[in-house]
C-alpha cells in the first residue's frame, strides 16, 4: 500500500522553512516568539483552572501551531504527536477539509436548536448508522464522551426498569457523575460517593491475569465465569447494563482475548441486560475499523462515541442506538436532552471526516501501518529492551508496558504512582520529548497513538525515538 494521501505533499520537518504560526488577527509570525510564550503562560497560570491537576504544581506548555502529525511550541520546538492529543486527533492538526467544513458551516448556519431538523446533523447520523453493526441505526448526539456514557446508561435504565450498572476495573468512562462512578481507575476515588448503583468486575488482562490463566483461551473462560458470578451475586434482575471499553484505552490498551466480547454478549442476552460498548477512544478508525466491535464481530445494544468522530475540532459525542432500545421511546418521551446536541459546527467536520476516510482509504491505511510497521517494530523494541514486559495493540493503538523485572513482571513504577515514585517514567518521557516525540503515558506504560494521517517516515522516526528513550528504563531493570 502506498503512503499517499491528500496532504502527503506537505514538506518534511527537516526540509521545512522557518517555522511560523498564525496570530489571532490572521497575521503570521516567526518562531521562536518568547514574548508570546510569556504572555500565554501568564494568562494560563493566572486564570485557567486545569483538570485532574494540583494547580500550583503544573506548568502547561504553550502551543503555537500544529499541522498534520506535528505541533510546535513558541520556542519553535516541533513534536510528533504520538498521543493524538487525548487520542482524539485522528485526522491530525489543522486538516484542511475539516477546517473548511467548519468555516463553510459557520458562514451559512452557525447553530440551530436540537429539536429542529438540520442537514449536517441528519447526514452525520445517517453515515454513522451506515457503518455501525446490525440494526444500530439511530444516533443521539451529546457534547462528548462522558455525557454519551451518561445517556447510554440512562437509556438502559429506562428500557429495563432496572438501576444497577456493571463496569470493569481498569477502565475510564468520563468525569461526570455516573461516568466517573463507572470508571475503574483511581480517578474515581476522590469523587466518591456518586452513583451508588455501580458495581465493578475484573476484565481480561492476560499479561497480569487475575485468574491465573496460562493461555488467552483460559483468560476468556475464567474472566467470563467471574463476570457471571458477579451478575449472580449482584442480582440479575437488578442490573440494567454492562458497559465496557471494546479495547481498554488509557488503562492499558487491553485487547480482549478471543471470544470474550462474544461471551459478554451472550451473558447480557441470557440475563436481559443491555450491553453498552464504550468506543469513545477506539471508534472512527483508531484500530482500522469504523467501530472496534466490527473487528471482533460482536453487536452491542448501544455504542458510545466522541473524539475521532470529528477529531475533536469541536465538542461532539453520541450514542448509537439499536432498534430494540430506540423503539421503547416511540411513544414514551426520552427524559433527557442537551442545548448543543448535534451542533452544526461540530457535525460539519464529522461529515467531512467520513469523506476524508473514504477518499483517502484511512481504515485500510491504519490496518496496513499497524500490521506492517508498528507491530514488527515494537516486537523488535521488546526484544532489545529488558524493561519492556509486553507490547500489545491493534492498528495505531498500542501500549508498551515497562517493568523492573521481566521475570516477576514488577511494574517500572507502582500502580497510581506520583511524585518521586513516578520518576523512572518521567525520565523516559523526558527522553521522548528531547527526541521530538510527545508520548501518551499512564502509570508504567507508553502508548503509541499517533494521528491516523501520520506518514510512514514520521511513524518510523517516532518509534526510533521511543527505542532510544527506553535505554533510560533499562538502566533500572533488576
Amino acid at each position: 500500500m502506498t503512503d499517499t494521501m491528500s496532504r502527503a505533499d506537505a514538506p518534511e520537518l527537516a526540509d521545512a522553512p522557518e517555522a511560523t504560526y498564525t496570530r489571532r488577527d490572521g497575521s503570521t509570525h516567526a518562531l521562536p516568539d518568547r514574548e508570546a510564550d510569556a504572555r500565554v503562560r501568564a494568562d494560563d497560570r493566572g486564570h485557567v483552572f486545569h483538570s485532574w491537576s494540583a494547580q500550583a504544581l503544573i506548568d502547561p506548555l504553550p502551543i503555537a501551531s500544529g499541522e498534520g502529525s506535528t505541533f510546535r511550541d513558541y520556542a519553535g520546538n516541533a513534536y510528533l504527536d504520538f498521543s493524538s492529543q487525548l487520542v482524539n486527533l485522528n485526522l491530525g492538526h489543522q486538516h484542511p477539509d475539516l477546517v473548511e467544513a467548519i468555516q463553510r458551516q459557520a458562514g451559512r448556519l452557525a447553530t440551530i436548536q436540537p429539536s429542529m431538523a438540520n442537514d449536517v446533523r441528519g447526514e452525520l447520523a445517517r453515515r454513522i448508522a451506515e457503518v455501525a453493526p446490525s440494526d444500530l441505526d439511530k444516533v443521539f448526539f451529546t457534547n462528548g464522551g462522558a455525557d454519551a456514557n451518561e445517556y447510554a446508561v440512562r437509556m438502559a435504565r429506562q428500557v429495563t426498569g432496572r438501576r444497577k450498572v456493571l463496569s470493569m476495573y481498569r477502565s475510564y468512562h468520563g468525569g461526570t457523575s455516573t461516568a466517573i462512578s463507572l470508571t475503574g481507575d483511581p480517578r474515581r476515588w476522590p469523587n466518591e460517593p456518586s452513583d451508588g448503583s455501580v458495581a465493578h468486575f475484573l476484565g481480561p488482562y492476560p499479561y497480569r491475569s487475575s485468574f491465573h490463566a496460562e493461555t488467552p483461551e483460559q483468560e476468556t473462560e475464567r474472566a467470563l465465569a467471574h463476570l457471571e458470578q458477579v451478575i449472580t451475586l449482584e442480582g440479575p434482575q437488578t442490573i440494567a447494563a454492562i458497559i465496557l471499553e471494546t479495547i481498554v484505552g488509557t488503562n492499558g490498551v487491553l485487547v480482549p482475548p478471543p471470544g470474550y466480547l462474544q461471551g459478554v454478549r451472550e451473558l447480557a442476552d441470557r440475563y436481559g441486560i443491555v450491553y453498552i460498548a464504550d468506543e469513545v477512544m477506539v471508534g472512527f478508525g483508531r484500530v482500522g475499523e469504523w467501530f472496534a466491535v466490527n473487528h471482533f464481530g460482536v453487536t452491542p445494544d448501544l455504542i458510545t462515541f466522541a473524539k475521532g468522530v470529528n477529531s475533536g475540532y469541536a465538542p461532539l459525542g453520541g450514542v448509537v442506538i439499536s432498534q430494540r432500545i430506540a423503539s421503547h421511546f416511540d411513544t414514551v418521551p426520552f427524559p433527557g436532552g442537551l442545548t448543543y446536541s448535534g451542533h452544526p459546527l461540530a457535525c460539519a467536520p464529522g461529515v467531512a471526516t467520513f469523506e476524508v476516510f473514504e477518499r483517502d482509504g484511512i481504515l485500510e491505511r491504519v490496518r496496513d501501518l499497524g500490521e506492517r510497521v508498528v507491530a514488527p517494530r515494537l516486537a523488535e523494541i521488546a526484544e532489545h529492551h529488558p524493561s519492556v514486559g509486553e507490547v500489545r495493540g491493534l492498528g495505531l493503538f498500542w501500549a508498551i508496558e515497562l517493568v523492573r523485572d521481566p521475570a516477576t513482571r514488577e511494574p517500572l513504577v507502582p500502580f497510581n504512582a506520583s511524585g518521586a515514585d513516578a520518576a523512572p517514567m518521567a525520565k523516559v518521557v523526558a527522553a521522548c520529548k528531547e527526541g521530538g516525540v510527545w508520548p501518551f503515558v499512564h502509570f508504567n506504560r507508553l502508548h503509541v497513538a499517533p494521528p491516523l494521517v501520520i506518514t510512514e517516515d514520521e511513524l518510523r522516526r517516532g518509534l526510533d525515538v521511543i527505542d532510544r528513550a527506553l535505554d533510560r528504563a533499562d538502566a533500572l531493570v533488576a
